[in-house]
């Protein structure tokens, strides 16, 4: 089983906006639509998961409803079953966020328990990521079977150095030296068991979804990245999607 944990519970505070960045609408859609659209309608995926904030999940519910109702009405351009309208046959329930993201992360895995066995793969992928690619799930799924996760990296294009002091440097590697990205595939069983043993305090610390397993001494594989996903952290970002959607790409 494959299941999409989708994290949706961020407040966007860096952007300094009212609105979480993934429910900002983007050529009237809510950036979350964009990457659910694409999650719901893939066949790897068998159930979806979501973390979200208590105030908007009857929200979320709505805007499913809605792609739904729209598949329904598509006129035979596209099947009903190549679109989101998937989306409440795959999706499986809420789950709260925690304190920061990996905690949120926590909190599914343990939703995902529920009707889940160990053996099966959890795919997670950031709200604020709206141009997510079905070759980029199929490859992360692909990728995953033997091994306890896969993790998409990207090359550094930039020299990069090395620093105790922030005086003096050192230089790496480049070559060597990768940028980790999502989403990330998980064997849920180990992973579970991977972030519990950072509880109570050192999950708070945790700077990536691939920490953990990591720590732990899982066996995680990295494939390419796509660097056309990026995520939507500033405003310069979102505007960068916009004009995206804007040029039709």
């Amino acid at each position: 089983m494959n299941i999409a944990l989708i994290l949706s519970g961020g407040t966007g505070s860096r952007m300094e906006l009212d609105l979480p960045k993934q429910y900002i609408r983007v050529e009237g859609r809510p950036i979350l639509l964009y990457s659910l659209e694409t999650i719901a309608a893939n066949e790897r995926i068998d159930a979806v998961q979501i973390v979200a904030e208590a105030s908007w999940q009857g929200q979320i519910r709505e805007w499913m409803a809605e792609m739904d109702l729209h598949a329904s009405r598509e006129d035979g351009k596209r099947s009903s079953e190549s679109r989101a309208g998937v989306v409440w046959k795959k999706f499986r329930g809420f789950s709260l966020p925690g304190k920061n993201r990996q905690l949120s992360i926590l909190n599914g895995l343990r939703d995902i328990c529920a009707y889940a066995s160990e053996e099966a793969f959890v795919f997670i992928h950031d709200a604020a990521r709206p141009l997510l690619s079905h070759g980029q799930i199929d490859r992360c799924f692909a990728a995953a079977e033997g091994h306890d996760g896969v993790l998409p990296v990207l090359p550094m294009k930039d020299t990069v150095y090395y620093s105790e002091d922030g005086k003096r440097v050192s230089l790496l590697e480049r070559e060597k030296i990768f940028a980790g990205q999502a989403p990330e595939v998980f064997r849920l069983g180990p992973y579970l068991a991977a972030n519990e043993r950072l509880l109570p305090k050192r999950i708070l610390v945790v700077n990536g979804s691939t920490e953990p397993a990591i720590l732990a001494g899982l066996d995680v594989v990295t494939i390419p990245g796509d660097e056309r996903n990026f995520k939507i952290t500033t405003r310069e970002d979102l505007g960068r999607f916009r004009q995206m959607k804007v040029d039709g790409r």
